[in-house]
């Protein structure tokens, strides 16, 4: 776990992981509550938590994109479009950005 903080990729993997839970906490929690129950707190405390790291996530997305010279026609805009699918962010993380943290670590001779 204390890795995937020392690597552009490994916190990146988090911020998406983050993105994602609030998503689900959300839209299965919050907004039942408020239009269900007719209690809005849950979605007035969520929702700018989850927008806030729906933008780290964009944010750092092009930052390693960056650092990596990530093409964007072959793996720049598959992160950035699955930040905006619901449960993307956790398809991306196994699909894309795992294989490329173990290339990462393997490069770096650091386990995981």
């Amino acid at each position: 776990m204390l890795n995937l903080i020392k690597t552009p990729i490994g916190r990146l993997r988090i911020v998406g992981f983050m993105e994602g839970l609030s998503l689900i906490f959300l839209v299965f929690i919050a907004v039942p509550f408020k239009y269900l129950g007719d209690i809005p707190t849950y979605v007035k405390v969520a929702g700018p938590i989850h927008g806030l790291l729906f933008c780290l996530f964009v944010i750092n997305t092009f930052n390693v994109a960056t650092l990596h010279s990530w093409k964007f026609s072959k793996i720049t805009w598959k992160v950035l479009l699955a930040c905006l699918i619901p449960f993307g962010t956790f398809y991306i993380d196994r699909y894309i950005l795992l294989p490329l943290l173990r290339g990462e670590m393997k490069k770096n001779n650091m386990r995981e």
